[in-house]
């Protein structure tokens, strides 16, 4: 009987200590996460730093806006009129995140929580023709938005928060071990719980790495975006067309310039043999 009453107490002592091992071990696994907006040059463009175990495990600078409709009264108090919020992602945003071999995660508050924006990162392995290629992917985006924050809405039907999700998402396809980047705006489609209404984000100004980084604070080699790459060329192109049209004048007028020089040199023979005797 003794025995059995010391044995529960020695399992509750039991699940205790890994309970308390598990605690220490989360803690001594703790992240850090920084908004470093201040340092942008572009006031549109926020900086957010995830860190473990004082190293930088996510970077994420970028420029985001969301346009998200609503509903209000028309001036007959019967008929619904449709209005539009821009949001934008200010800076002083609270951030938090994680970090994982496989996942990553990066969340965003601000106006008083009103907003939030959630946006998970997944590395994958592919099989292709070359071999196994590894990439990461922005896989889902989660908008939250408090649509009786009186900013942005003015007089909404129903106010309240609202969830608006991605679907099937696949963005920002990277190789394993290099940033995303890209100037250009590209836009992302939201369904959003207030009946038929999509709330569309708008990202630009985008540089991220969710796995990989090196060095500390530091993104890895670039991926464009193949619009960037597109206006790269586009901008590059007349250049090299110039560079090319001026070397073929260069070359044109140096190989007049030759030849004018070999045929000036050559003694010109008379047709007229009466005047063979003034030669010499």
């Amino acid at each position: 009987m003794d025995l059995r009453t010391r044995a529960v107490p020695s399992g509750h002592r039991l699940r205790v200590l890994l309970m308390l091992f598990h605690t220490v071990a989360q803690i001594m696994a703790e992240q850090e996460v920084e908004n470093l907006s201040g340092l942008s040059t572009n006031p549109e463009k926020d900086i957010f730093v995830v860190r473990e175990n004082g190293t930088t495990c996510l970077m994420a600078e970028f420029a985001a806006k969301f346009i998200v409709p609503y509903d209000v009264w028309a001036s007959n108090y019967v008929d619904l009129i449709t209005e539009q919020a821009d949001i934008a992602l200010t800076r002083g945003a609270e951030v938090k995140g994680h970090c994982g071999h496989n996942e990553s995660e990066l969340q965003v508050f601000w106006v008083d929580r009103a907003y939030a924006l959630k946006m998970l990162f997944v590395k994958e392995s592919h099989n292709t023709s070359k071999g196994p290629e590894a990439t990461w992917r922005l896989s889902k985006v989660q908008f939250i938005y408090d649509s009786s924050e009186k900013t942005h809405f003015k007089d909404p039907v129903s106010p309240g928060k609202h969830t608006a999700n991605s679907h099937h998402l696949s963005a920002l396809v990277t190789p394993a071990g290099r940033s995303y980047e890209c100037q250009a705006q590209q836009t992302i489609s939201l369904a959003s719980s207030d009946p038929q209404k999509t709330v569309t984000m708008i990202l630009s100004a985008v540089h991220i790495q969710p796995f990989d980084i090196i060095s500390d604070f530091v993104f890895s080699e670039e991926h464009k975006c193949p619009v960037d790459e597109r206006e790269q060329l586009e901008e590059t192109l007349p250049l090299i067309l110039g560079l090319i049209l001026g070397l073929v004048i260069v070359v044109t007028l140096a190989v007049y310039h030759i030849h004018h020089k070999m045929t000036a040199n050559q003694v010109q023979i008379p047709r007229d043999r009466s005047q063979y005797k003034h030669m010499g």
